[in-house]
């Protein structure tokens, strides 16, 4: 892993680096997809999804860090995004969370992976992040299955309802798994 001034880092097969204007037409075409989105409320607008980026270049100068694009190194390709976020809801407020979403034409690949990999590594080593936690919805098997990759431990004491859901949503349930400085490996 190779990170530089900007705060790009660079892994094996992909370059996470900020945003620039060439991203929001192949991100609000990943929010769009009903089956990327299926895990959250419901799929974006452009207009929404071009909100997201903004948001997410905000909270990059607010905290120091945030959700990258992941761009294929060999072609340039945008695959998506992925990131650490630092989390501003309860109960999981103050916590560091490793997150992404892939376009489609992604998933299976082992992007996904690495690119969390490098980023659970930024945290825990030049961050200085005691833990970094990833969470998602029960039924979302394959980013469980990445969590288990990327040797995430489960934490079910710390499993949640999301609090910007309605009671009975059925995505309001969330499962915890967590890296922690000095016992992560980096591997299952």
């Amino acid at each position: 892993m190779v990170t530089d001034a900007t705060g790009t880092i660079e892994t094996e097969r992909l370059t996470l680096r900020r945003w620039s204007g060439r991203d929001l037409a192949p991100f609000a075409a990943l929010n769009a997809d009903r089956e990327t989105m299926r895990y959250f409320p419901a799929p974006l607008t452009a207009a929404e999804s071009d909100a997201l980026v903004a948001h997410v270049q905000d909270r990059w100068h607010e905290d120091g860090f945030g959700f990258a694009v992941a761009e294929r190194r060999h072609d340039r390709a945008f695959l998506g995004m992925v990131g650490l976020n630092l989390v501003r809801f309860a109960p999981m407020e103050g916590t560091v969370e490793v997150g992404w979403r892939l376009a489609r034409a992604y998933w299976g690949q082992g992007y996904a992976t690495e690119a969390a990999r490098a980023w659970v590594q930024h945290g825990l080593g030049p961050l200085g992040l005691a833990e970094v936690v990833a969470f998602t919805v029960p039924g979302n098997l394959a980013s469980r299955g990445v969590m288990r990759r990327l040797g995430l431990h489960r934490a079910p004491s710390r499993d949640f309802e999301h609090p910007r859901l309605p009671e009975g949503h059925p995505l309001r349930p969330h499962l915890v798994h967590v890296a922690r400085r000095g016992e992560w490996t980096g591997a299952a």
